[in-house]
């Protein structure tokens, strides 16, 4: 009976664990993606003017593509990075 109730709280411990990997991968991605699409495209575009990227400054960049290239490779970093937990975990698909 004390076996079952240590592996109990060892799947649970272990199911903390994941979860806690998965919420701060999250909060990190929604984090970049903030910073890249609200702070370069508007709060720091006059600071950005100056620089110029395919014939318009990076903050207008910024704004209208970078934000949508930066949410895309977020996509597939969290993919890789939540397979790479799954495997740790044993939690992975086949």
């Amino acid at each position: 009976m004390a076996d079952h109730t240590t592996n109990a709280a060892q799947a649970v411990e272990s199911d903390k664990g994941y979860w806690q990997a998965n919420v701060r991968i999250i909060l990190v991605s929604l984090v970049i993606w903030a910073v890249v699409s609200f702070g370069f495209g508007i709060l720091l575009r006059p600071m950005l003017s100056g620089i110029a990227v395919g014939g318009t400054d990076l903050g207008f960049w910024f704004a209208q593509q970078g934000s949508i290239l930066v949410f895309l490779g977020l996509i597939f970093f969290y993919a890789f990075r939540m397979n790479k937990l799954d495997r740790e975990f044993g939690v992975e698909e086949e």
